[in-house]
């Protein structure tokens, strides 16, 4: 019963290495419990079957901890557990605006100093370059950017 039971607590201690060098990196309670799981087989086959039976089941988790090292060092292994997908497209990849300065419309919303704003069938995002500009009135735009338009209240005469 004493050998399975080191030989379980060995597994179990490679079982928690290996967890803690390739899923949780740092000092976590998997590394603590795999170095506990590990003393407590080396602790049993000393007190229970001697001296020599202590330094080979030592000498079986240095081994044991060197290739799995090994293991989780190599470039291969990385790359079966990394993602490899690669993200092509860019946040502001807009065409710009079909507007010009000079273009009329109307706010749809409250501009403070930024809201919506219809020129034409278009909606967009509008900033006054002045005032706040009350929804419903009419607008004229002042420069086209990327995204948005500037844009300010046409004075009544």
């Amino acid at each position: 019963m004493t050998i399975i039971g080191i030989i379980l607590l060995v597994l179990a201690g490679v079982l928690l290495f290996l967890l803690e060098f390739l899923v949780v990196p740092g000092v976590t309670i998997a590394g603590i419990g795999g170095l506990l799981f590990f003393a407590g087989a080396i602790y049993l086959a000393f007190e229970n079957f001697g001296v020599t039976a202590g330094v080979i089941v030592l000498a079986v988790v240095v081994v044991t901890i060197i290739i799995a090292l090994i293991y989780g060092l190599r470039a291969k292994t990385w790359k079966r557990i990394s993602l490899s997908t690669q993200v092509k497209s860019k946040v502001n990849d807009v065409d710009s605006l079909p507007l010009e300065p000079g273009d009329t419309g109307v706010a749809v919303t409250r501009l403070g100093p930024i809201g919506k704003v219809k020129i034409g069938d278009l909606n967009c995002e509008g900033q006054s370059i002045g005032p706040y500009i009350d929804e419903n009135t009419e607008i004229e735009v002042v420069q086209v950017k990327t995204n948005h338009v500037i844009v300010k209240p046409i004075e009544k005469k």
